[in-house]
């Protein structure tokens, strides 16, 4: 008995349990509404979890290999972003249908040596993909057609089907379904039966999933712990969170029908100091010398605006919760640290993204050079060929100093022999 096996499989066991224990959660919720879209959210996720982890357990088995040394799990979003996992899980339904066992996997399991428990397996991963099929083909059991109209608006599913576009022959097409000339959808008449099978074929897929996830847990149970069933392990991922979906997602506060006076000066503040951000990309952009990028600058700033509008929208409500004057301290504060992000950004690109004639000061003529025949005073300077020349008033040699360029972070280095020299005798 391979220990690796034994913890696989005890975990694979608490996912079982987990996705069991999950949809009987989402009978039991009541009416808040938020809590049971959350206990659905980890329904659909501790499945997908379970029927993965019992792929990846069968393929290793059939390959006569060891176990991953953890089961694959949908991994759970931080706590200030689980409401937009709780929509993603919902709207993917957790990732279900890409886990369907492929052909791929069922050829993989026929060409293994054949057993019970074995064609069990293939029997449930035919069904997914059965369901899988149901999905798939369902909406094209459906077809445009030009409703009778009984005395009024009310479509009872009555008339003629319209045109199909042409080339296509299939009513159910997604470009007839689409573009067909007619105001109505309707399933098509012919094909009522089939489009009941496979509407149920696809809302078997929960069912269908537990039932792989079974057959291959016993599969594993038999062949590689002689029958023994383990205890449950740890569990990971959604299935922990079965019960608790008051603190998964916990409710997020709203955004108020009206904004009071100072509820709009928070809302105002927060938006002051999003536009003083976006003006970072210009500002710096321009000090260096990047104007001719000036698309690569315009989108970093739209960016910028966006991200914070998004911010906003997310904490906004929670900021103005604060009844009377409170709900204003958070734009007055955000109103100040614009105002110090506007008035300072310039100055800063300054700093970093200086000329050639304001890094000489900076950098030498301020510096070991403020005593020297070479200060600010008493020297004449110009740029040639990306060459600041300093040249002092009375006698001595001309400095040679580069790269001089606008929008340079680069220090001035001496370009000859006799600026090194220069630079030398004054400890520079």
């Amino acid at each position: 008995m391979s220990a690796s096996w034994e913890r696989a499989i005890a975990e694979l066991i608490a996912q079982g349990l987990a996705a069991r224990a999950s949809a009987d959660r989402v009978h039991e919720t009541g009416s808040d509404l938020v809590q049971r879209t959350t206990a659905v959210a980890v329904h659909y996720a501790a499945e997908t979890d379970y029927l993965r982890s019992a792929l990846a357990l069968l393929r290793a088995h059939l390959a006569d290999g060891l176990p991953p040394r953890r089961l694959p799990v949908a991994r759970v979003w931080p706590r200030s972003v689980r409401d937009l996992w709780k929509d993603r899980v919902l709207e993917r339904t957790g990732g279900l249908w890409r886990t369907v066992p492929g052909a791929s996997a069922v050829d993989q399991m026929r060409s293994a040596p054949a057993s019970p428990l074995l064609d069990a397996v293939i029997e449930q991963a035919q069904a997914l993909q059965a369901s899988l099929h149901g999905r798939r083909r369902h909406p094209r059991m459906y077809e445009k057609y030009f409703p009778e109209r009984d005395g009024g608006a009310r479509l009872d599913g009555r008339g003629r089907p319209a045109p199909t576009v042409p080339g296509f022959p299939d009513p159910g097409h997604p470009v007839n379904r689409s573009f067909a000339g007619g105001t109505g959808l309707r399933i098509q008449p012919a094909r009522a039966e089939e489009a009941s099978r496979l509407k149920d074929d696809e809302f078997a897929v929960h069912h269908r999933a537990l039932a792989f996830g079974d057959a291959v847990l016993d599969l594993l149970v038999e062949a590689r712990l002689d029958g023994a069933l383990p205890q449950a392990e740890r569990l990971r991922g959604a299935g922990q969170w079965v019960g608790r979906e008051k603190d998964l997602v916990p409710a997020r506060a709203q955004w108020p029908a009206k904004l009071g006076g100072f509820q709009a000066v928070t809302l105002a503040g927060l938006y002051l100091l999003v536009l003083a951000c976006a003006a970072l990309p210009l500002t710096f952009g321009n000090q260096a010398d990047l104007l001719s990028h000036f698309a690569l600058l315009l989108g970093a700033s739209g960016t910028v605006t966006l991200a914070g509008a998004a911010i906003i929208h997310r904490t906004g409500p929670r900021l103005i919760q604060a009844p009377g004057f409170k709900a204003a301290v958070p734009g007055i504060a955000a109103g100040l640290l614009a105002l110090a992000v506007w008035q300072g950004q310039g100055p800063v690109a300054d700093h970093f993204f200086a000329g050639p004639y304001e890094r000489y000061e900076r950098e030498l003529a301020h510096g070991c050079l403020a005593a020297s025949p070479y200060r600010s005073d008493a020297v004449q300077t110009r740029v040639e060929h990306r060459v600041l020349l300093v040249t002092p008033l009375g006698q001595g040699t001309t400095l040679r100093l580069g790269p001089a360029e606008d929008g340079s972070t680069h220090p001035l280095r001496p370009a000859d022999a006799a600026t090194r020299k220069v630079l030398d005798d004054f400890r520079c």
